[in-house]
């Protein structure tokens, strides 16, 4: 039997499951010969929903997994994870936290020393959010000054105001099945937000005898509220209850019931504070505080002087409406300082917005939708093909672009757009119903709510994106990430090809957007074109037919200040021959030009050089959809394009020289290099051996692109732009959209060889 059952529970919120089993089982958390977990220990996962449970089943044998149904309760999924353990003591934690290395193991040996009349050991935690980590606690003094390993909470009944957590109470399994049901169900509404903090003091009170372990085992990670589901009215009235029931275990105990009366109260005053509530529903949850409040008010009990007293002295007398007045009242002083400390500089905003702050007072036309791509670029990527899947579904939707002024020259004749800072931009960003970037609008654009916002976004993601950037100097450096988010949670729908970039959004975007798993409408060509449009292509851009077209696109590099070409592209050209050409894709970054701006582009010189038949400088034109239907094969290092080509089922090569460098600056999701596409080359002489073989197309390389395609290509079946479209421009439910084709009944555009024929 061992000692210790560690069960994690819960769905893999915004990924953190995976850092979680990462660090249970590392070899700090395995026995000396790290070769098996330790006996003393044994790992639960109560996986809830798919993507839990794939993440668990990566770390068998050294976990059990149980998978559970997606929207399977915290509460539910412990007493199911609960019921498989075997060890003497039960560690609940949840997915969403974290464990520090070697953590079981000290409270493993920990508890093997404490005597079988303690139902439940105490521990230390850290705090971390998605801005820091491993803050302390103020448990650890509290912890501290209890002192014995072995007391009765009526001796020391301060250990109630101990953080709420569960996963800092382990609990004697005997003791555990004894109380299981009011552990559970009783007191908290299963799934409210309070059923941990219930459960995790439901403990202490239940319990003959506690110690206490005045070391960090734990790790509580706090989601953003705003990427929390929006808090119902009984959820909120989940609280009171939540008091309630906990003042009925404590039953003839005074001290306890002493301090879990402050603790309703200051709650209560706190949630109310916090504002948020629709008005019904907040004089109700003050009608429901003010009753509990007097009902459990202990004999004798004096409020405390002061601001606070009064505020008490109004909650007990259920007096909504003075209570409000002096919220207003203390909320309108502090607001008369802040605005003399801004005045000036908020001034000069509105003034510049007068415009804009005019039109936010006219109504939101529904018939309006405002688009943008690559920060005002021009009609592209996934917004572009949303806008002719909108202009044939939906035609009476008028679009209109938002364009700088050096790109509007660029635009397709009769595009309506908008140039931004003039009058009609902000009319039109005021009034549109809907928004739709691969990017982010401005930080000055406000979210009306009968407005809908449709981020894109332009890639899946290998490299680390949003608040995952943090970690990494030379990705972060210049951003800002609170702002960020504010930019983030004005997202509706947030747009995903794959389940793996659906996530990843998740974790590098905490927000309640609704995530919209169609696949990406710019990958839509790659099922629609035909055979003509591959030759049509290949003209325009010279490719004699029969000749070999490399596409080559290397992505940006935050540790480079411009494009610094990782090959010798002449030496390339002269070792691949007369039939083969390349096609050189330089990154957006470098203003279209394969170098950055103002400079001269490093294939200039190749120009001049009269390779201009074997090297084609590609980098400004669009769209690049175009390119990969022209090419045989792809060529890139670390760029997202790789995952759009995989549509089309033909030959891919990384080229990954500075792959450690890469990924230790920028910090990516997975290993390239372990779970590439195709062949990789970490040198110019190794890429020039595959593309001089036939290493680029055997039976290898066909091998790992259908593996990832199986992987990335999830969504992507040509119907992309029309899901989006029934979806968010006409009010679709799900059920009624196309489905999305299997990958093996799915077919990919002709290659060249095929259209040729």
């Amino acid at each position: 039997m061992p000692e210790l059952s560690v069960i994690v529970h819960g769905p893999n919120t915004q990924d953190h499951l995976t850092g979680l089993l990462a660090s249970l089982c590392s070899p700090t958390a395995l026995a000396a010969s790290g070769t098996s977990p330790s006996p003393d220990i044994e790992v639960i996962v109560a996986a809830v929903g798919d993507w839990a449970r794939e993440t668990a089943e990566r770390h068998t044998p050294d976990v059990q997994v149980l998978p559970l149904p997606d929207g399977t309760s915290d509460a539910a999924a412990r007493v199911a994870g609960a019921d498989l353990a075997t060890g003497r003591w039960l560690h609940f934690v949840p997915a969403k936290d974290g464990l520090p290395p070697g953590g079981p193991r000290t409270v493993a040996e920990h508890l093997a020393r404490l005597p079988d009349t303690v139902d439940v050991l105490l521990l230390d935690h850290v705090r971390s959010t998605w801005h820091s980590s491993g803050l302390p606690s103020p448990d650890g003094p509290l912890l501290v000054r209890a002192g014995r390993a072995d007391l009765a909470l009526d001796d020391c009944a301060r250990l109630l105001r101990l953080t709420p957590l569960l996963g800092t109470r382990v609990l004697r399994a005997a003791f555990w099945r004894t109380h299981r049901t009011r552990l559970t169900a009783a007191g908290a509404p299963d799934g409210t937000p309070f059923d941990e903090p219930y459960a995790a003091r439901a403990a202490l009170l239940l319990a003959d005898r506690v110690a206490c372990l005045p070391r960090v085992a734990h790790e509580e990670r706090r989601l953003r509220p705003a990427a929390l589901p929006p808090v119902t009215p009984e959820q909120r009235y989940a609280l009171v209850e939540h008091y309630e029931a906990l003042l009925g275990l404590a039953g003839d105990r005074p001290a306890v019931h002493d301090v879990l009366y402050e603790l309703m109260v200051g709650d209560c005053l706190r949630a109310f504070a916090r504002g948020g509530m629709p008005e019904p529903v907040a004089r109700e949850f003050f009608r429901r505080a003010s009753l509990a409040a007097v009902r459990h008010r202990p004999e004798g009990h004096r409020n405390p002087v002061g601001l606070e007293g009064v505020r008490r002295s109004l909650l007990e007398e259920g007096a909504y409406t003075r209570y409000r007045a002096l919220r207003a009242a203390h909320r309108t002083r502090r607001a008369a300082g802040s605005a003399a400390r801004t005045g000036g500089r908020r001034l000069g905003t509105l003034l510049g917005d007068h415009h804009y702050r005019r039109a936010l007072r006219r109504p939101v036309d529904p018939e309006l939708a405002v688009f943008s791509a690559y920060w005002n670029r021009g009609v592209a990527c996934n917004p572009a093909a949303i806008a002719a899947a909108l202009a044939e579904l939906a035609p009476w939707i008028h679009p209109v672009w938002v364009v700088t002024a050096h790109h509007a020259a660029l635009l397709p004749p009769g595009t309506d757009h908008v140039v931004p800072g003039t009058r009609r931009y902000g009319e039109v960003l005021a009034t549109a119903k809907y928004l739709v970037n691969n990017v982010n609008f401005p930080d000055t654009v406000v979210k009306r709510p009968d407005a809908v916002h449709l981020q894109t976004h332009h890639g899946t993601p290998l490299k680390r994106m949003g608040v995952d950037q943090m970690p990494f100097p030379a990705a972060a450096r210049g951003l800002d990430f609170q702002a960020l988010l504010e930019r983030v949670d004005k997202w509706d729908y947030s747009l995903s090809g794959n389940s793996h970039t659906t996530r990843m959004w998740q974790r590098a975007y905490p927000s309640r957007h609704v995530s919209l798993d169609y696949g990406y409408p710019r990958n839509d060509v790659y099922y629609t074109a035909g055979a003509d449009d591959v030759r049509a292509i290949r003209a325009r851009l010279g490719i004699a037919p029969g000749r070999r077209a490399v596409l080559y696109a290397p992505t940006h590099r935050d540790y480079e200040a411009g494009w610094v070409p990782h090959l010798d592209l002449a030496a390339l050209a002269d070792r691949l021959g007369e039939e083969t050409v390349l096609l050189v894709r330089g990154h957006y970054f470098y203003d279209g030009g394969a170098g950055t701006a103002g400079s001269t582009s490093p294939l200039t010189s190749l120009r001049r050089g009269g390779r201009g038949a074997r090297i084609v400088d590609v980098s400004s034109y669009d769209p690049v959809e175009d390119l990969c239907l022209a090419a045989d094969l792809l060529v890139t290092d670390y760029s997202s394009i790789m995952f759009d080509y995989a549509n089309l089922d033909r030959p891919l090569v990384i080229h990954a020289d500075d792959w450690d460098v890469y990924r230790q600056t920028r910090g990516v999701y997975f290993d390239l290099t372990a779970e590439a596409p195709g062949p990789v080359a970490r040198t110019q002489e190794e890429l020039t051996g595959i593309l001089t073989t036939d290493a680029w197309r055997d039976a290898s390389a066909a091998k790992a692109r259908a593996v990832f395609r199986r992987r990335f290509c999830e969504y992507d079946d040509g119907r992309a732009a029309e899901r989006v479209v029934r979806r968010v421009f006409l009010g679709q439910d799900e059920e009624s959209l196309p489905p999305v084709l299997p990958l093996e009944e799915r077919t990919p555009a002709p290659d060249p060889e095929e259209a040729s024929s």
